[in-house]
C-alpha cells in the first residue's frame, strides 16, 4: 500500500513438495467484473470487496488464457485500486516462492509490496518498485536490495523465493536468478498489488507455495552482497554478509572478494556464531570500474576446514555501473510542505539520494504554504507538479520522491552543453553575498540558454507551529518511512529540521534572459553576477550556492553546487550583472495573518499592504477541494475578513491569497 548470481539450489531444496497451494490464471471469473467477491483469496486493503479498491479481470492483455486483471493509477498518493492476495496463514520458517507475471505499459510503472502479518499495514516484509525497466527490491528500510531489469510491453515473471529459515531470499525474471539478499523482516501473510502515481500493469498467472527446510550441521554460507556504488568513479567499501546455516556454531572463517581481476581477502577469527546468526564482514574499498562485469564473494577455511554443504560458499551478483557523463550535476526539484502529511516521503528520498549520489546530485526542496515558502520559486515550481510531495529531475516530468532514481540515472549519463563553476564575496557583516556563475561550455549554444542561482539551506528549524511537520506515516500503518513511522503525528517543530531548504532564485525560474549572446562556442566561458543580502536568521555556513544553466525548453541541461565557502575558495569572477536580490523573508507573507489559529467557529484574516492591489481569496482542504472563493476586489492599506467556519469538519484547510497575482499561502486548523 501507499506505496546473474550463482547460489545453489540446495539452499532452498528440502523435503521437496510438488504442486502448487495456490494458483490463479483468472479465466474462472467474469470478464470486467470485480474478483474479490468471486474468491477467498483475493480481498482488499480495507477488507471491503466489489467497489474501487478491488480489481476487475480484462481481456486486453493475458498471458495464458483469454483473461488477466489491470492496476493503473495517476493521482499523487496512488490507488484507489488496492488488492490483497491472502496466503491463508503467516509463514516465518521454511521456503515460501512467489510467482506473478507481469505486463507494464511503455513508459509505466508497477508496484507491489509483501505484507508480515494477516492484518494489512502492521509490517512491509518487501517492496518491490518496476520502472524505466529496473525492478528495485528494497524491506523498507534498507533500499536497492536487489536489482533486477524487465522489459515494457512484453509479459515477464516475476518470482521470490524466501527461505525464512535462513533469512535469505532470491528474486528471478524469466527464470534467470538475478539478485540474492538477506532481508530485514522474514515473515509473510499477504500480496499487496497497489498502483502508484503513473502505474499501468497487467498481473496474470499468479501463484505461491511453501516448502519445509532443515538445517545442515556445519555451513557458513555467503548470502548477500552490500555494495552502495552504482556510478562508475564511485569507491566504496563492499560488505559480505556470512550466514551460520547450520546447528554447529562457527568461530572462523576466511572471505575472498574479487572484482575487476583483483581479490580483497580478509579472516575473521575470534567468533562464536550461532546457528542462523550473521557475520557482515567490511571489505577493502574497491572503485567502480566503468564496464560491466561481475563481482564475487567466497567464504572458506570454516572453523578451520571445510563445511558440509560448499555449494553455496560462492556469491556472484553483476554490476553494471552507470557511466556519467563529463562534469554532469543532476538537479531534483521537490514540492513539499509542513502541512503535507505524505512529505516526510520526500524527505527521506530526498536525504538518501543526498548520501548515495553526493557529487553527482544536488536536491532542492520547495516549500509551499509554511513560513519557507519562496512564493515566486513556489509558484512557478507549483505549475509543473501535480501534487505533493512530487519531485521533478532536471525539471522533467513530475514524480513521486521515491520513484526519481530512473530519470536522474538517464540525465546522469546525457553530455551537458557547460559545466558550471560558482565563486563568490561573502562579508559577514553586511551579509552580501556577491555570486558568479561561471559556464564553461564544451559544446555550442545560443542565447536561448539562461542561467539562474538558487540558494539553499540546510538544518533549517523552526519554533512555532507552523513548522510541525504532518506525518501520515506516524505509528506505520502506512509502513516504514525512515524512522517517521516512530514519530507522531504532526511531529513538533522541536523535532524537525528540515534541508534542501529553496531560500532564494535569482532572477527567475526561468532563469536570465541576457545570459549569453546570440552565438557560443565550444570553449566558450560566460560569467553571470548575482547579488543576495542573506537575513540574520539563515546560517551561511548551512547554505549551499546552486548555479542552473537552462536549455531552451526549460530543462535543467546542467548545475554547479558549492558550499559558501568553497565558493569564496574558487574565487569571484566579474561578469554580467544579474542585479541585486533581496533574499529577505517573504515581506508579503508576513503581512498576512490569520487569528484565531486553531479556531472552531471563526477566524480573521487580515493584511496590511503598503500598495493599492487585488485580492482574491480560496479556502481549500488538503484534498484540493475550492470550500469557499471570493475576489475581494482593489484593496490598500488595513483590511480584514471574517471567515465563518463552524459548518467545516475539524483538519487543517488552506488560506490561499491571491494579491496582484502573487500567491499567499497559510494554514488554518479547525478544531
Amino acid at each position: 500500500m501507499r506505496k546473474f548470481t550463482l547460489l545453489a539450489s540446495v539452499l532452498f531444496a528440502s523435503n521437496f513438495s510438488f504442486g502448487q497451494l495456490f494458483s490463479d490464471d483468472f479465466e474462472s471469473y467474469a470478464l470486467g467484473s470485480y474478483v474479490g467477491p468471486q474468491s477467498t483469496n483475493w480481498s482488499t486493503w480495507s477488507g471491503t470487496e466489489g467497489n474501487t479498491e478491488d480489481v476487475k479481470t480484462t481481456d486486453l492483455q493475458a498471458l495464458s488464457g483469454a483473461q488477466s486483471v489491470y492496476f493503473a493509477s495517476t493521482v499523487a498518493n496512488g490507488g484507489p485500486q488496492d488488492v490483497l492476495l491472502k496466503f491463508g496463514q503467516v509463514y516465518n520458517s521454511g521456503v515460501f516462492t512467489l510467482e506473478n507475471n507481469f505486463y507494464v505499459n511503455t513508459g509505466k510503472n508497477a508496484y507491489f509490496n509483501i505484507q508480515g502479518t494477516q492484518t494489512p499495514g502492521t509490517t512491509y516484509t518487501l517492496n518491490v518498485n518496476m520502472d524505466a525497466g529496473v525492478i528495485r527490491i528494497d524491506d523498507g528500510t534498507t533500499s536497492d536490495l536487489a536489482v533486477g531489469s524487465f522489459n515494457h510491453a512484453t509479459w515477464f515473471n516475476l518470482k521470490i523465493v524466501a527461505n525464512l529459515t535462513l533469512k535469505v531470499w532470491k528474486a528471478y525474471v524469466n527464470g534467470q536468478l538475478f539478485s540474492t539478499w538477506t532481508n530485514g523482516i522474514n515473515s509473510v501473510a499477504a500480496v499487496d498489488y497497489f498502483p502508484i502515481q503513473n502505474s499501468q500493469f497487467y498481473v496474470d498467472d499468479v501463484s505461491f507455495d511453501h516448502q519445509t527446510y532443515t538445517l545442515p550441521a556445519l555451513n557458513a554460507l555467503t548470502t548477500q552482497i552490500v555494495t552502495t556504488g552504482e556510478i562508475a568513479g564511485q569507491t566504496f567499501a563492499p560488505q559480505v554478509r556470512v550466514l551460520n546455516g547450520g546447528t554447529t556454531a562457527i568461530n572462523s572463517f576466511d572471505v575472498d572478494f574479487e572484482y575487476n581481476g583483483l581479490t580483497y581477502s580478509t579472516s575473521v577469527a575470534g567468533q562464536n556464531l550461532a546457528s542462523l546468526a550473521s557475520y557482515l564482514v567490511t571489505m577493502p574499498a574497491i572503485t567502480l570500474a566503468p564496464t560491466n562485469g561481475t563481482y564475487t564473494a567466497i567464504v572458506s577455511n570454516v572453523n578451520g576446514g571445510v563445511d558440509d554443504t560448499g555449494a553455496d560458499d560462492t556469491l556472484t551478483n553483476l554490476i553494471s555501473p552507470i557511466v556519467p557523463a563529463a562534469g554532469k550535476l543532476v538537479v531534483s526539484e521537490e514540492g513539499t510542505g509542513t502541512w503535507c502529511q505524505w512529505c516526510p516521503r520526500g524527505a527521506v528520498f530526498m536525504d538518501q539520494f543526498s548520501q548515495k549520489y553526493d557529487g553527482y546530485w544536488v536536491g532542492i526542496a520547495i516549500h509551499n504554504g509554511d513560513p519557507m515558502t519562496v512564493t515566486e520559486y513556489d509558484a512557478a515550481f507549483g505549475s509543473l507538479i501535480s501534487g505533493y510531495p512530487s519531485a521533478t529531475v532536471d525539471r522533467g516530468v513530475d514524480v513521486d520522491p521515491s520513484a526519481m532514481s530512473s530519470q536522474f540515472f538517464q540525465r546522469l549519463q546525457v553530455a551537458p552543453k557547460a559545466t558550471l563553476v560558482n565563486g563568490a564575496l561573502w562579508d559577514a557583516t553586511s551579509r552580501t553575498l556577491n555570486v558568479s556563475v561561471t559556464a564553461n561550455f564544451s559544446a555550442s549554444a545560443t542565447s536561448s540558454y539562461k542561467l539562474a542561482c538558487v540558494l539553499t539551506e540546510d538544518g533549517v528549524t523552526g519554533t512555532s507551529s507552523s513548522y510541525n511537520q504532518s506525518n501520515s506515516y506516524a505509528g506505520g500503518g502506512n509502513g516504514v518511512m525512515g524512522g517517521y513511522e516512530t514519530k507522531p503525528n504532526p511531529v513538533p517543530a522541536a523535532q524537525m529540521v528540515y534541508d534542501h531548504v529553496a531560500r532564494a532564485i535569482a532572477p527567475s525560474f526561468a532563469g536570465y534572459t541576457n545570459s549569453f549572446p546570440a552565438t557560443v562556442s565550444s570553449g566558450d566561458s560566460h560569467t553571470l553576477n548575482f547579488t543576495f543580502e542573506l537575513p540574520s536568521t539563515w546560517d551561511e555556513n548551512e547554505m549551499h550556492i546552486v548555479g542552473l544553466l537552462i536549455d531552451p525548453t526549460g530543462r535543467i541541461d546542467n548545475a554547479g553546487t558549492a558550499t559558501i565557502a568553497d565558493a569564496v575558495t574558487n574565487g569571484f569572477v566579474d561578469g554580467s550583472n544579474a542585479g541585486l536580490f533581496e533574499a529577505l523573508e517573504n515581506q508579503l507573507d508576513d503581512a498576512v495573518k490569520i487569528y484565531p489559529n486553531p479556531t472552531s467557529t471563526s477566524t480573521t484574516i487580515s493584511l496590511n499592504l503598503k500598495n493599492e492591489a487585488q485580492v482574491d481569496m480560496k479556502l481549500i482542504d488538503l484534498s484540493g477541494k475550492v470550500m469557499a472563493a471570493r475576489n475581494y476586489g482593489s484593496i490598500n492599506g488595513t483590511w480584514s475578513v471574517n471567515l465563518n467556519t463552524a459548518n467545516l469538519n475539524a483538519g487543517v484547510y488552506l488560506v490561499e491569497l491571491t494579491i496582484d497575482g502573487t500567491r499567499v499561502i497559510k494554514r488554518l486548523t479547525i478544531e
